[in-house]
């Protein structure tokens, strides 16, 4: 596909956006509208979705190529092949609800191919930029109940205790995401590890990790941020 015919679909998307109100329901239903490149093979369609995520700063234009794919993620073809370019959306991240949105899209690929995916978090888990750092955690799970495959949690855990004491906000926030999902699958290691590790959990991320807990559940590990003494269950 020749560069101009990229930006005339760009083009397209944006127009269309420009005249939908700013929300995700009516976004969704734009979404779901005929696009005159709706037609084409799914991965060409990709290719131009592709163009349009690296090429526009508007958080909505941006939001139309994430919907693309999430309407593909029964697709284990289409989400085999899309890794290698959906991957590189990352680095074009600049707030939550992207990073978020393509957290969706990942971790439904890690189900597929997870040595592959894992490998690229692992990259992300040690990285400068703190939306890279946040992604590395939060695709391990998402939310938890709509994942058929879980990883171990002797392989998740060693992504969370890398950030544990990360700086950035945004980072510890998804910290207090992946433990709040970790303790939806690994109930009792994640009770664990919170109670040994209570005074190095964030405060954001120990409010978040057991905000969906059990009252007798919260109580002791308060008292274990409070006193440092392991509290039986």
């Amino acid at each position: 596909m020749k560069k101009d015919y990229f930006k005339n679909c760009l083009a397209e998307v944006e127009s269309k956006v420009k005249t939908t109100p700013k929300n995700a329901p009516a976004q969704r239903r734009l979404s779901k509208q005929k696009f005159s490149f709706s037609n084409l093979p799914a991965m060409e369609q990709l290719n131009v979705w592709d163009y349009v995520w690296h090429n526009s700063q508007d958080f909505w234009v941006k939001m139309q190529s994430f919907l693309y794919c999430e309407s593909q993620v029964k697709d284990a073809d289409f989400l085999r092949a899309s890794w290698d370019v959906i991957k590189h959306w990352q680095n074009y991240v600049n707030n939550w609800g992207e990073c978020d949105s393509l957290s969706k899209l990942y971790t439904k690929i890690l189900e597929l191919l997870p040595k592959k995916v894992l490998a690229q978090l692992k990259q992300w888990n040690k990285s400068t930029n703190f939306w890279d750092r946040r992604q590395s955690v939060v695709s391990l799970l998402y939310f938890s109940r709509t994942k058929k495959v879980i990883l171990p949690y002797n392989t998740i855990i060693p992504f969370i205790n890398k950030l544990i004491g990360d700086e950035e906000y945004y980072v510890q926030k998804g910290v207090g995401w992946s433990l709040k999902e970790l303790y939806n699958v690994y109930p009792k290691e994640t009770f664990l590890y919170l109670e040994d590790d209570a005074k190095k959990v964030s405060p954001i991320a120990f409010t978040i990790a057991i905000e969906k807990r059990t009252k007798n559940e919260k109580e002791k590990l308060k008292k274990k941020r409070k006193s440092g003494s392991r509290q039986k269950v």
